[in-house]
């Protein structure tokens, strides 16, 4: 199977790191962010990575060269200007079967054998791995109707969300809905899919999962590195 990783985003939000690195290639403990989520993918027997690139990509060819240090094939595809996060997909040829796209900069214990397998039980054209996320709003918030009546006040209220962890299965079929070398995101794709009847399905993980495009989630992560390695690596890492 082949895995897509959406590696050419400048990363702002985690600057001024990624003035001098691309984002995956900032540090989590011993090795970069991605090269975790290559090990991860390997061990899942992923063996045909394509990176999708743009800012500062020399660098990431440089350091992971055709992938055969990790026993796997890398290769790259580059972004002349900016895609979105669905985009980069059309300029990828030969991907005639079940594959997977993940972002660049994800820290999780996700297994993605079993991602693939419900994917596949479920027969959708698509699969969002997604997790639960509580959101507290720290102020008062007023509940009014069309004539600015106040209806209701609530304190400080929390709020869960399910959000896309930014791991997705794909069929081939998708790559229809995606404009060749136009501009588009994944909530687009997203939409797309579901105006044209195609099932989209979510699977729920309740692991550990952070997105390490802001700074106080990438501080957490490298805390939580070292006792995560066995679950990410297996016992014998």
């Amino acid at each position: 199977m082949k895995a897509i990783v959406l590696a050419g985003g400048k990363g702002s939000r985690l600057a001024p790191y990624t003035h001098i690195l691309p984002k995956p290639l900032v540090p989590i403990g011993d090795m970069p962010i991605l090269e975790v989520l290559i090990r991860q993918m390997k061990r899942h027997g992923i063996e045909e990575v394509i990176l999708t690139v743009g800012h500062l990509s020399h660098l990431l060819e440089s350091y992971f060269g055709d992938g055969s240090k990790y026993g796997m094939h890398i290769s790259y595809s580059h972004e002349e200007e900016p895609l979105g996060t669905a985009g980069p997909l059309s300029l990828i040829q030969g991907l005639e079967n079940t594959f997977i796209v993940t972002n660049g900069d994800v820290l999780t214990t996700l297994d993605l054998s079993e991602l693939i397998q419900y994917h596949k039980a479920k027969g959708a054209s698509a699969t969002i791995a997604m997790y639960e996320r509580n959101i507290k709003i720290d102020l008062g918030v007023i509940h009014v109707n069309g004539g600015n009546e106040v209806q209701g006040y609530d304190e400080k209220p929390n709020f869960d969300y399910k959000v896309s962890m930014g791991i997705y299965v794909f069929e081939p079929r998708v790559l229809d809905y995606i404009p060749n070398g136009k501009y588009l995101d994944f909530p687009d794709l997203v939409k797309k899919l579901l105006a044209n009847n195609e099932l989209v399905m979510g699977y729920p993980f309740e692991g550990y999962w952070q997105d390490l495009g802001r700074a106080d989630d990438y501080a957490q992560a490298r805390d939580d590195f070292e006792e995560l390695k066995p679950e990410l690596f297996g016992e014998n890492y």
